[in-house]
């Protein structure tokens, strides 16, 4: 089993130190960087091949403690014990960083050696990668402020249940984790892009995420006589094709708002109507106040819809995150330092998402920004996606990772826009 004290055979143990077109960091951080590859990679690995639920972390949490206290660090547990908060020197400015440390609920499908030991759990997001990256900027940083070259101090976040609901954001906050901060920053790995690239987008980077479920109810009966049944299958049709046709007319087509359904459950006979039956999905929007104002239009809609089917209807929505919605000086900060990092032809326009992330509660509070992270094997066509099986990155993505974090730290404790 591969642990965070083993270094790994066949890993590409060094990167890249200062790449062409990039700018050096203080006290020859790069060349300690460089050293401390078959180390890093190491972790991600443990990581992969343990993967742990969301909400259930605490063995890695208590790995990422470990690891910072050898740096000479003073990791914090959140108060469950499943996740952490650590502070990295002293000043008038706090920079924090997240890192989500969940697995996702799917198999792992690869053939490899850090292939996860937990069935039906697996890394398919690449928060082995975050958390790797996030430890990285730590132990880089600890090295800086031994030397007195630390400008500011940087809070590291080590998040729960990013892929649930609810999410862990909201427990970090609760537990004291923006404190102080002025600006937040995180990276998402993104196997599109080549491993030594990174994606930066000012404004709106990925979408609100929530979910309904619609529950319908009343007399079934005979499909000869559906006059006297509510006709449920029927019910459900209408708000699986009217609601999602109605929103659009409703809302702001600049919000980008989407409602598309994912289950549809009614009956098992094929001459009998049903007496109950069922459809959940997911709502996604780009603006933040259509995001405030989807529960009460939705529910509005389905039941209006309903109403004229006779049916009885349950409504339930689910708030799940809001939209991510970089701050533009952060996004220039981070892609400035990213270009400091790795070269200004390495930084290029991140697309628009509509997934979900729960970083957008940090957002609610202090100005920040995430950028994608490249994690693809360059001349590849292979890019195993996220939330699959077989998702796996090029390693050479946490040195990267590392340098533009701590480019992106120093920038951001020396500017005075936040």
């Amino acid at each position: 089993m591969t642990t965070a004290l083993e270094a790994p055979e066949g890993a590409d143990t060094a990167w890249p130190g200062q790449l062409p077109g990039s700018d050096p960091l203080p006290g020859r951080l790069d060349r300690w960087l460089a050293s401390r590859g078959a180390e890093l990679v190491a972790i991600r690995r443990h990581l992969h091949a343990h993967p742990e639920p969301s909400h259930s972390e605490f063995e890695t949490a208590a790995l990422i403690a470990r690891e910072l206290s050898v740096a000479g660090l003073t990791p914090q547990l959140l108060p469950r014990g499943n996740g952490v908060i650590c502070d990295i020197g002293e000043g008038p400015r706090t920079i924090a960083f997240r890192a989500d440390i969940d697995s996702l609920p799917l198999q792992d499908l690869k053939d490899v050696s850090y292939r996860s030991t937990v069935d039906g759990q697996a890394h398919a997001c690449g928060h082995d990668v975050h958390t790797t990256v996030m430890l990285g900027l730590g132990m880089a940083l600890a090295q800086l402020n031994e030397q007195d070259l630390l400008p500011g101090r940087v809070r590291l976040l080590f998040q729960p249940a990013e892929e649930a609901m609810p999410s862990g954001a909201p427990e970090v906050i609760a537990a004291g984790g923006l404190k102080d901060v002025d600006a937040i920053f995180a990276l998402h790995c993104y196997p599109q892009l080549p491993a030594g690239l990174v994606g930066v987008r000012s404004g709106p980077f990925t979408a609100a995420a929530d979910a309904v479920e619609v529950k319908l109810t009343g007399p079934g009966g005979h499909t000869a006589r559906p006059h006297l049944t509510a006709d449920l299958v029927h019910a459900l049709g209408r708000i699986i094709v009217d609601v999602p046709a109605l929103l659009s007319r409703r809302i702001d087509p600049r919000a980008g708002i989407s409602l598309v359904w994912g289950s549809v459950h009614a009956g098992q006979a094929f001459n009998a109507i049903p007496g109950a039956g069922e459809v959940r999905g997911t709502v996604r929007v780009l603006s933040r106040e259509a995001w405030r104002e989807a529960p009460e239009l939705i529910t509005k809609l389905i039941r209006d819809v309903v109403a004229a089917t006779g049916a009885e209807v349950d409504v339930n929505y689910i708030r799940g995150v809001p939209p991510v919605i970089n701050d533009r000086m952060a996004s220039a900060t981070i892609a400035g330092a990213a270009g400091a990092a790795l070269g200004p032809d390495r930084v290029v326009e991140a697309e628009l998402s509509m997934g979900g992330e729960d970083f957008a509660f940090y957002l609610e509070h202090v100005p920040g920004a995430m950028i994608r992270l490249g994690t693809g094997r360059p001349g590849s066509d292979i890019r195993h996606d996220l939330h699959q099986g077989d998702f796996d990155v090029d390693e050479s993505c946490i040195g990267y990772g590392v340098r533009v974090m701590a480019h992106t730290a120093l920038a951001a404790l020396s500017t005075g826009s936040f």
